[in-house]
């Protein structure tokens, strides 16, 4: 794999050069198999259904005040819109707004659905218990008895610590900020990191560059910082802090890195629970019963975001959402009734508009178009994750949405 970047990068950036990083397109990674038996679906819509129906529970559906589920239906029965984006639906609990979520209820009638309260009424018990479904394929969930609640929560807990614009301090640019993260993918490959440590880090040093004041020559050091920090929430086995002054070529000291990170975490008020936008996108996949070409190609588009500075003020929902989205445009398998049906029981999930949906669509369009230089490109043309960044419909993906938009 090459390098972080030239000379005339480093001199640019104030990068020091790193170790040369191993060769991502043989690198197995055993950590992404599961993924693979998330097949299209299989079976129609019965299956989800319990063999014996609970009278009991289905009159309490019935009698629930007619506001818990009833929202005003969408007009636009269009594939292309994903989990009933709509304008005037922001309300995330009584007296309390945030764009692009829904608290307590979070669902909205599918589309397609329109005329038809018997199929209506069935949608919470059916997203119920393929959410359940879904959080134990993640393995996050020894009990399906508050899987429900943990969505929720998820859905809750998303908006918090979110930032509120993609400017960043005057002496950083979005290019700067993009060579940054790229070679912090690289790193999380060598160190064979689980992916909700790539995406927390991220995350953490969004923030941080929003809240801690740091130079040019140490923003190197702020990524590596982050990425440690977010191993030590999600990761068993921790590797040395003189190894990763190594990758950095020890430009820093052990003691400058263990500076850095009080500092970062003092400056964070050491908050550094994250909804991971990656579980929104399995859990979604999963309840879509979409492929597994499907939930790769979404997964590269949703990991191009981090890459893209615009993308900071987005939900981690709406992220998935976008990817997930756009996937099965770029893919473009042939539809099935069950799949249809998988698709439209995901649609009634609600976690912003049509027009955020669309604006980030077009943003992850973009970022594959350009995408063939990066780490991540390079990472997802293995046969490990089904050379999904070589597939020839990303190529049309700009003009694909201009179609479904």
């Amino acid at each position: 794999m090459r390098p972080l970047s030239s000379a005339v990068t480093m001199a640019r950036t104030g990068f020091c050069d790193t170790k040369p990083l191993l060769d991502l397109h043989k690198k197995a990674d055993e950590r992404r198999a599961p993924l693979r038996t998330w097949a299209n679906a299989s079976g129609p819509i019965d299956r989800w259904l319990p063999v014996e129906a609970d009278e009991s529970r289905m009159n309490l559906l019935k009698m629930e005040p007619e506001r818990r589920w009833e929202r005003r239906l969408s007009l636009q029965t269009s594939d292309g819109i994903i989990m009933g984006f709509h304008e005037d639906s922001r309300a995330w609990s009584p007296g309390k707004l945030i764009e692009g979520c829904v608290e307590d209820p979070v669902l909205l009638y599918p589309c397609g659905l329109q005329g038809l309260p018997s199929l209506q009424v069935l949608v919470p018990s059916l997203l119920h218990h393929e959410i359940e479904k879904a959080l134990e394929k993640l393995d996050v969930i020894w009990d399906r008895t508050y899987a429900w609640e943990m969505f929720l929560d998820m859905m809750r807990t998303q908006t918090q610590n979110s930032l509120p614009s993609a400017d960043l301090p005057r002496y950083f640019t979005n290019a700067t900020r993009g060579i940054l993260v790229d070679w912090l993918i690289q790193v999380h490959e060598i160190m064979h990191f689980q992916d909700e440590t790539l995406y927390l880090a991220i995350h953490l040093l969004n923030r941080s560059l929003r809240l801690i004041k740091v130079t040019t020559a140490n923003l190197q050091l702020l990524g590596m910082v982050c990425l440690f920090i977010a191993a030590k929430k999600e990761e068993c086995l921790l590797p040395e802090v003189s190894g990763l002054c190594s990758l950095m070529d020890h430009t820093y000291t052990k003691h400058q890195f263990l500076r850095m990170e009080r500092k970062v975490l003092s400056g964070l008020k050491f908050e550094l629970s994250y909804s991971q936008p990656l579980h929104f996108l399995l859990i979604f996949a999963s309840v879509a019963h979409c492929s597994a070409m499907v939930v790769w190609m979404a997964r590269y588009l949703l990991e191009l975001s981090l890459l893209e500075g615009q993308c900071v003020v987005f939900l981690p929902a709406q992220l998935a959402g976008a990817a997930l989205c756009l996937a099965r445009q770029v893919v473009q398998e042939p539809t099935t009734p069950e799949g249809e049906a998988a698709w439209c029981l995901v649609s009634s999930i609600h976690v912003g508009s049509e027009a955020t949906l669309m604006k980030i669509m077009h943003i992850l369009a973009s970022a594959a178009a350009k995408a063939q230089t990066c780490a991540t490109f390079l990472k997802f043309s293995s046969p490990e994750t089904m050379h999904v960044s070589r597939h020839p419909g990303l190529k049309n993906a700009s003009s694909l949405l201009g179609v479904c938009s």
